[in-house]
């Protein structure tokens, strides 16, 4: 078996999952498989945390069967924690889509590439000229 999972793989275990939102930060694993065991066979249970290890408020649920996911569905606005659960189906994220995140590619407007240096213009006279290009601001310049 290869160490990164294929494509196909990946879908389906997507099929298998479902997205669970508003998920209390003191939740563990456990307690959000143990909420969802009467849906069907969980297979694993991720609660996303950030950077730090603090958790984001939301989990995976994957199971062994594709059935359980309508089951787990029918757990919508369900409480877990005092809170209502977020649940819907795992969405399958598309390869590429994150092509451009942030920035935007440089043929935008304010994203070009630079421009070689050009010296001011100076009248022979020592003065400016009294045409000025307009000064455009360009904050990352």
């Amino acid at each position: 078996m290869s160490a990164a999972p294929s494509q196909a793989s990946k879908e389906e275990a997507d099929s298998r999952s479902v997205y669970v939102g508003n998920v209390d930060y003191s939740c563990t694993p456990e307690e959000v498989q143990q909420h969802f065991q009467s849906c069907g066979t969980v297979n694993r249970v991720t609660i996303l945390t950030d950077k730090f290890g603090q958790p984001k408020g939301y989990a995976y649920v994957e199971f062994l069967e594709i059935e359980a996911v309508q089951n787990a569905l029918q757990l919508n606005e369900s409480e877990l924690h005092g809170r209502p659960l977020k649940v819907s189906a795992k969405r399958t994220n598309v390869p590429g889509m994150k092509m451009f995140r942030g920035r935007r590619p440089y043929s935008y407007y304010g994203y070009m590439p630079r421009r070689p240096y050009m010296p001011p213009y100076y009248s022979p006279y020592g003065k400016y000229p009294r045409f000025r290009r307009p000064f455009r601001y360009r904050p990352y310049y």
